[in-house]
């Protein structure tokens, strides 16, 4: 077992062996924390000559000598012999100096983490040079949980801990209020970029006369259009933070698998001839919960602002004086596309984009047709699985080719992902065909016709196609 230590190395000499790219990796490491770095080796890399010459670093040329070790507090040998890294971890142990031998454990006398650095907070992940590929997939999981913010935040506390100290003398009450620093809105006003409005809430908080009390807060959350591996990290960072979730009927469960698990789940989706909670009744839960002092997620399908009613629940949270942030989410439009190889641009077809949402019996009424049947430019449009003959009527009435390609995707980016494809006059009668329902995304322009060469995900649906599409270079590797 290895004994796990923090080394002060601001100031100390420290030798780096070896003059390639690795040396370089180290070294850079080694400069952070402060180290005066002697790098020996007959030949430096671009990067290392020019820290040479800059100063940064001292430089031995020539073969290693172990008079090299003297002075100095450790040890990196970083060359690609093996016999000659034997030789300089010996010549450590013969002096008593701490020596690390790159991707070597058995030479080595310590050990360097796979390291999350959220200064001055440092999470170290050792495997004791068992299994360092482990350590680093470990050190990626714990990476996506720990916001920079943290490293603001500790600094602020850090400044501020003699007051905080004299302020709360208690054990207890110095506790509630950390609990308070570190969950509450200085936290928070770090996270939105915004210091100065954090150590004021600080200072404020250690003048009042009382203990601040928890405040809550909503995160209104993009959750994608149902991959969980299209969460953003900062999305993840509010699932495993929240206290009560309140999520629409199409997150997945995998998503929610992903939240804390003590957080409490509230479903408060509206669907078509199924469950339906009123706006109102999502505004009044937000509310509750956050006035209760909880840190609630409102996460959605899609992104919070691209038909989410993102902006409704915004309002609401400023006209109550609510905390809140807001994480986008991957569109279903681009996640969609991407997922069905269609490009949603393109420099031959389109040179635009339009999101257009035709939910709602009263939707194709307030839509600028003309416009939307203009060429040379793609229209994604959201929730029209109900209105697919309207859609299509009213897009060749007002000028757009029956000829024109489309794409419609049912359970975009989840296992039972189908594109169907075809032309816009065909449409309908394609759609009734499959038997394609909600939810889908329908894709339409020129750019809509890559699909049938550039499809890699789910099945592929058409006149002719019926088989799982298979990409090239899928069947070039199986080959």
């Amino acid at each position: 077992m290895l004994y796990p230590l923090f080394a002060d190395l601001n100031d100390r000499h420290v030798l780096v062996v070896g003059g390639g790219d690795v040396a370089a990796r180290k070294t850079a490491m080694l400069l952070k924390a402060g180290a005066r770095v002697t790098v020996g080796a007959p030949v430096l890399a671009p990067e290392l000559r020019e820290w040479v010459q800059q100063g940064r670093i001292a430089y031995k040329p020539g073969a290693y000598r172990s008079d090299w070790l003297d002075g100095t507090w450790l040890v990196i040998a970083a060359t690609r012999s093996r016999p000659l890294n034997a030789r300089i971890a010996a010549d450590g142990q013969a002096r008593q100096r701490l020596v690390n031998v790159v991707d070597d454990a058995a030479l080595s006398s310590f050990q360097v983490p796979a390291l999350i650095d959220r200064s001055p907070l440092l999470v170290a992940i050792s495997s004791g040079g068992a299994a360092p590929m482990l350590a680093r997939r470990l050190r990626e999981r714990i990476e996506s949980l720990l916001d920079p913010a943290w490293g603001s935040l500790l600094q602020l506390a850090q400044r501020y801990r003699a007051r905080i100290r004299t302020r709360h003398a208690d054990l207890a009450a110095r506790r509630r209020f950390y609990d308070w620093l570190h969950d509450g809105p200085v936290h928070a006003q770090l996270r939105a970029a915004r210091p100065a409005h954090a150590e004021h809430r600080l200072v404020t908080a250690l003048s009042d006369a009382a203990a601040p009390a928890a405040s809550g807060s909503v995160a209104l959350v993009g959750a994608g259009p149902g991959d969980p591996g299209l969460l953003t990290l900062r999305a993840l960072r509010a699932l495993n933070e929240a206290d009560v979730i309140l999520h629409d009927a199409l997150i997945s469960e995998p998503i929610l698998d992903l939240a804390r698990r003590d957080a409490v789940r509230i479903a408060v989706g509206k669907r078509a001839g199924g469950m339906h909670t009123p706006q109102d009744s999502i505004h009044a839960l937000m509310l509750e919960h956050a006035q209760a002092g909880k840190r609630v997620v409102r996460l959605k399908g899609g992104d919070p602002f691209v038909f989410g009613r993102g902006g409704e629940e915004l309002d609401v949270l400023r006209e109550h004086g609510i905390a809140y942030e807001i994480v986008p989410g991957i569109t279903a439009a681009v996640a969609c596309a991407a997922y069905s190889g269609v490009p949603l641009t393109h420099r031959g077809h389109a040179q635009s984009v339009r999101l257009v949402t035709a939910h709602g019996q009263s939707s194709s009424n307030t839509l600028d047709w003309r416009e939307l049947a203009q060429e040379r430019q793609t229209l994604a449009i959201y929730m029209g699985v109900g209105q697919l003959e309207e859609l299509t009527a009213q897009l060749i009435a007002h000028g757009r080719a029956a000829s024109t390609p489309f794409a419609l995707i049912e359970n975009g980016t989840l296992p039972q992902q189908r594109t169907l494809t075809g032309v816009l006059g065909d449409l309908p009668a394609l759609a009734a065909r499959h038997a394609i329902e909600a939810p889908a995304l329908l894709i339409l322009g020129e750019v809509a016709a890559q699909a049938d060469s550039s499809h890699w995900f789910g099945e592929l649906l058409g006149e002719s196609r019926s088989q799982t599409a298979v990409p090239p270079a899928v069947l070039a590797d199986a080959a």
